[in-house]
């Protein structure tokens, strides 16, 4: 099976051997190319739409792999017991929805060794979140498909101590590995933001449009920061990763 490169890049976060869990498998391609390629040994896929889960049923069922990947209509993974899978895979949800999962299932992801985890909004609040709940993030991942850009990290149980506003908001290992995809997103940012900053200029001064361009002037200086990772290195920042 061919994944889209997004998809591929989940897969490869997934330690070989591991039974997994997918949570919102929607058409069930991942635990499909894992078992298949015979990276795990089995998967459990969940969805809570019963659309999405009879699609996955039917490509399982075409893979002729009913003996090794389960389906199950779960919310999160409210229908999934602890002990029950190694991995958990989220991805393609909003920042807030996977918090709620990961929130309610707090017992069953107690039991879990790593959790590869695709936000698709609010990330740097999501980095915040696993932070503050005793995640460690161990290898990160940055793709971009049709002008979308998506980052996804792998993470295990422990602790984690970013204290740099952009490390949350663009991922440390990302900066520290200066990846290329990243790069190419801030630049795009860096433009977006001065674009922005100009056309107020234009306007009349008002008290709204001061707090705007206050609030775009801060986000430009935050993509600037992570930007000095690509020109000057990681050596050109101190131990709380901010330019010497």
């Amino acid at each position: 099976m061919e994944l889209s490169e997004r998809l591929f890049n989940i897969t490869e976060m997934v330690t070989p051997g591991h039974v997994v869990a997918d949570v919102g498998c929607d058409h069930g391609y991942v635990p499909i190319y894992l078992v298949q390629e015979g990276i795990i040994p089995h998967a459990i896929a969940m969805d809570v739409g019963t659309g999405p889960l009879e699609r996955a049923r039917d490509h399982i069922r075409e893979a002729g792999l009913t003996n090794y990947i389960e389906t199950r209509l779960s919310d999160g993974v409210k229908e999934l017991q602890p002990g029950e899978a190694d991995c958990l895979i989220i991805a393609g949800m909003g920042g807030p929805l996977m918090r709620r999962i990961m929130e309610e299932g707090r017992k069953v992801l107690s039991e879990m060794k790593e959790f590869i985890l695709q936000p698709q909004s609010e990330i740097a609040e999501f980095r915040h979140f696993l932070q503050d709940n005793g995640y460690h993030i161990i290898s990160e991942s940055m793709v971009c498909e049709e002008g979308k850009y998506y980052p996804m990290m792998k993470t295990i149980h422990g602790e984690m101590h970013y204290t740099n506003e952009v490390d949350f908001r663009y991922g440390r290992i990302l900066l520290h590995e200066e990846n290329p995809i990243l790069n190419q997103f801030l630049r795009k940012e860096e433009k977006h933001y001065v674009n922005l900053i100009e056309e107020l200029e234009q306007s009349g001064k008002t008290e709204r449009v001061e707090e705007r361009r206050e609030e775009l002037e801060q986000e430009l200086t935050y993509t600037r920061e992570a930007l000095g990772y690509f020109q000057y290195g990681a050596d050109g920042f101190d131990e709380d990763y901010k330019l010497l």
